[in-house]
Formats: structure tokens, C-alpha cells, sequence
């Protein structure tokens, strides 16, 4: 049956191979580590964590920063161990064609495209928004949106995407070089704030650490109806509230969005230099500096005011915290640091976009040629073009913003499968070399597949039934060319 057909490793090594379909492997230890940080340190360092504690767990929020950190360090060790066995393109996609058939496989790969074309569209949509506010605060005013006739056009995502499509279409290595250079600039600002922020703690904000479980307050970042309730609270029918440990649950579905960084890196493992070493020492290193970045944030903002005062703002974030102190200066500083974090993002984006993309179309579940890579700079052109012409448009025209829950479904749903295929591939091919493996199997593989079910079931019903949706979609897709055109047929 072509839907449970899977490739093999040696198939998918000589698929990387492919004259006029190769990429160039030019990254090391540093490039991911930083790629990492990259795109989870983003706008979520200055607004999910702030957003988390007024709307769901109050001071708690940073429990819920350690299980979504937990969470993704036991996926991103199965990750590690098929990144590092099998360098290739293609990230959970290619590890569940290889262990789960080509029809999961094709799911999984549509979700990945969800979860970084929606991210990618989003973060591009608030990096105009974010360099409106910059203009503001230096006393110019630049709106951030142009009226085309009956038509109105976000022209800063049109910019931000623009300049990184080319700069990716010209190499990775070049990207990756300026890359580096905001991520390290974006990571001094975030120091920076948590140590203005450290000096305006007052340790009262801190009781009740975990407040206690109440009925939701309809329009403080929660809806109470049946669409805005976690899946999980309807399909048992629990009554929905907020804050308690409930809510502190709630919040690590929230975060989680904080970490979807990790399965992006593993997307250029065809591009990175003695792979087998080099992946998982980057993709450890960054998570580490990601989760100490967030905790320290996190205990920052509920220290400095209660997380009531939170709950009421509209839209909480660093910034919204800082002015409520007085501090209106750091809020300054936030807003530049905010704009350097989604240029990183928007980079990391649009890249692992294209590599996805790249691995549909070497496989024919999408048109091969598309696939083909610059003969001089090995990089996939015409996909990294389709991409940032997607997302440019998605940004620019579109309210993407009310997609941004679609993000972390994608991200738990491909987790779980790569977990679960860490299983299959131990069973399947016991001696293959491996340059990390993951410890205590089959424990860890297990219970990071649960813990992603568990968050992903505590997202929204609305966002489970667009999600449904979008794999109906892509079924339909994959019935009418994929499977028709698959090369493994």
C-alpha cells in the first residue's frame, strides 16, 4: 500500500546527493547553536511570557516555562538522534518517511509547512508593526499600513521578507553570517532587561506563587465559550477555568510557542559540516540558552508587578510591564530589542520553509521541479522565491495573527511523530551508526510523545478544528498528485 511505503537511509542519503538538487554543508557549532536562539528568541521573550502569567498561571508561569522546556529537551533528543544518523533535509518529514510510511509523512510534512509559513507570516506582520513604533518613538510618524485603492497593504512584512529571500537566495553561509550578528545584538538587549528588571522586583508580587483557580474572565486573554476552551476540558467535560495548576498547564501550551526553534534547526542538517558531531552539540547549546533566557525573564516581569495588573492589559508584554514601573526608557530599549528578535525569526522562517518544501519536491509528493538548487551557490532558488512571496503576501494582506495557536499545534503534532519514530528506527535499524543516542529508551520517547499529546490537547477547540481542516486539505492534495507522483512509486 503506497500510503505505509517508507524510503530507506541509503535512499534518502543518495536523495541529498542528487546532482542539481544538492545543498552545500557550510555550517557549524556555532551557526546552530545561534540559529536556535535565533528564532526562539523572538517576540516570545517579550510578550508569551507576560501574556501567560496574567491569562493562566499568575508568578507559576515559570513552571510552565520548565514543562514546555522539559517538553521539547526530551523531542529535541529524538530529533538529535535522526539529524545525527541521518543528515538530510526534510526534518520530521524525512524521519517519519523513513520509519512511518510516505502518507504520515506527507501529513507531518503539510504540518511543518503550517506551523513555519503561519509563524513566518506572523512574525513578518509584527516586525512592521514593531518598526511603526520605533518611527513613533524617535517622532516620526510612519504608518505602517498603505491604502491601495480599496485594498490596504502592511508594507513593513514586504521589506523584512524581501531583503532575507535574497540574502538566503545568494547562500546560507551569508545569512547565517547576519544572522549571528542580530541574534548576538538581540541577546545583549535581553540581558540587559532582566538586569533593569531584577532592580525593580518586589518580592509581594510573588504570593500567591500559584493562584488559585477561578472561572475565566471573558476578554483578559481567555474566552470561555466552547471555541476558546482546551480541547482536553471539552472532551471531558470539565468546566473551564483559570489559574491553579490547570492554568499552569494551560500557560506551557501557550509558552511552548517559545521553543519551536529547535525543530527548524534540524532542517539544515544538510548544510552543516560533520554532521553527526556538530548537530546535536548546536541544538543542546541553544536550548540551554533559551530556557535560561526565559526563566530569568519570566521571574523578572512577575516580579516587578502583580500578575492581576497583567491580566487586565489588553495585550501584556515586557514593554507593558516596564511603563507600569516607570521605567518608560527600558520600554524604549524593549521595542528596539522586540525588532531585532523577529528579523532573526523571520530569517530562521524562511529558510526552513524552503528546506521543507525542498524535501516534498525531491520525493514528488510535490512537482520535482521545483527542487532544483543553484549549480554555483547550492541553494534551493525558485523555492526559497515561492516562500517568501507566500509569506509576504499572507503578512501583508492578511489578519494571520488569529493563526498563531496553528503554530504550536504544527510544531507538538510533528514532535510526537519524530518521538515515536525513534522507536521504530532502533527496532528497524539497531546498527546503524549514530553520533547521539538518545538515553533510557524507550522511557523518554514515550513520555515526550505524551506530554506533546497533553499540551497539544489543551490548545483551543476553534485551533484543533482548523487544524483538522488543514490535514483534511492536504490529504486531498496528496491523493489527487502526491501519490500518483511519488518516486517511490
Amino acid at each position: 500500500m503506497q500510503w505505509l511505503k517508507t524510503k530507506t537511509i541509503e535512499q534518502a542519503m543518495a536523495d541529498s546527493d542528487e546532482p542539481g538538487r544538492q545543498l552545500k554543508r557550510t555550517l557549524g557549532v556555532f551557526d546552530l547553536m545561534i540559529l536556535g536562539v535565533a528564532v526562539a528568541v523572538g517576540a516570545g521573550i517579550f510578550s508569551v511570557g507576560a501574556r501567560a502569567a496574567g491569562s493562566f498561571a499568575g508568578p507559576a508561569v515559570i513552571f510552565s516555562f520548565v514543562l514546555a522546556a522539559l517538553t521539547c529537551a526530551m523531542a529535541t533528543m529524538c530529533y538529535a538522534e535522526f539529524a545525527s544518523s541521518v543528515p538530510v533535509t526534510g526534518s520530521a518529514y524525512t524521519y517519519t518517511y523513513l520509519t512511518m510510511g510516505e502518507g504520515v509523512a506527507w501529513i507531518i510534512g503539510w504540518n511543518l509547512l503550517l506551523e513555519m509559513i503561519s509563524a513566518g507570516a506572523v512574525i513578518a506582520k509584527y516586525w512592521g508593526i514593531y518598526l511603526s513604533t520605533i518611527f513613533s518613538i524617535a517622532g516620526l510618524h510612519v504608518p505602517s499600513t498603505l491604502h491601495l485603492g480599496s485594498i490596504d497593504m502592511e508594507w513593513g512584512p514586504f521589506v523584512i521578507v524581501a531583503v532575507f529571500t535574497a540574502l538566503l537566495m545568494l547562500g546560507t553561509k551569508a545569512s547565517a553570517r547576519v544572522n549571528n550578528v542580530f541574534t548576538l545584538i538581540k541577546i545583549a538587549i535581553t540581558l540587559f532587561v532582566i538586569v533593569v528588571g531584577f532592580s525593580y522586583v518586589d518580592m509581594k508580587n510573588y504570593t500567591p506563587f500559584v493562584p488559585p483557580a477561578q472561572p475565566p474572565v471573558v476578554g483578559h486573554g481567555v474566552m470561555a465559550d466552547f471555541w476558546g476552551q482546551p480541547m482536553l476540558a471539552w472532551l471531558f467535560g470539565a468546566q473551564p477555568s483559570q489559574y491553579g495548576w490547570l492554568g499552569v498547564i494551560s500557560g506551557a501550551s501557550l509558552v511552548f510557542f517559545a521553543f519551536i526553534g529547535f525543530d527548524v534547526v534540524a532542517t539544515s542538517a544538510e548544510e552543516v559540516k560533520d554532521p553527526q558531531k556538530t548537530l546535536p552539540r548546536g541544538i543542546f547549546c541553544g536550548l540551554a540558552m533559551v530556557t535560561v533566557l526565559y526563566i530569568l525573564v519570566t521571574l523578572a516581569l512577575t516580579g516587578m508587578v502583580p500578575y492581576t495588573e497583567l491580566a487586565k492589559a489588553q495585550n501584556p508584554s515586557l514593554a507593558t510591564v516596564f511603563i507600569s514601573v516607570g521605567a518608560n526608557w527600558a520600554a524604549q530599549v524593549i521595542a528596539v530589542g522586540v525588532l531585532m528578535g523577529l528579523t532573526t525569526v523571520v530569517m530562521v522562517l524562511l529558510m526552513g520553509s524552503a528546506r521543507i518544501l525542498l524535501a516534498l519536491c525531491r520525493d514528488g509528493l510535490l512537482p520535482r521541479s521545483w527542487s532544483v538548487t543553484s549549480a554555483t551557490r547550492k541553494t534551493p532558488v525558485r523555492l526559497q522565491l515561492l516562500v517568501g512571496v507566500i509569506i509576504a503576501v499572507l503578512a501583508g494582506f492578511t489578519k494571520v495573527e488569529m493563526l498563531e495557536e496553528m503554530i504550536n499545534i504544527g510544531t507538538l503534532s510533528a514532535f510526537v511523530l519524530v518521538s515515536i519514530g525513534i522507536l521504530v528506527l532502533r527496532k528497524k535499524r539497531p546498527d546503524l551508526p549514530r553520533g547521539y543516542s538518545v538515553p533510557w529508551v524507550p522511557v523518554v520517547p514515550v513520555l515526550s510523545a505524551l506530554l506533546c499529546t497533553y499540551l497539544a490537547l489543551n490548545l483551543t477547540t476553534l485551533t484543533w478544528l482548523r487544524f483538522l481542516g488543514w490535514m483534511a486539505i492536504g490529504v486531498l492534495i496528496y491523493l489527487a498528485y502526491g501519490m500518483r507522483h511519488s518516486r517511490l512509486r
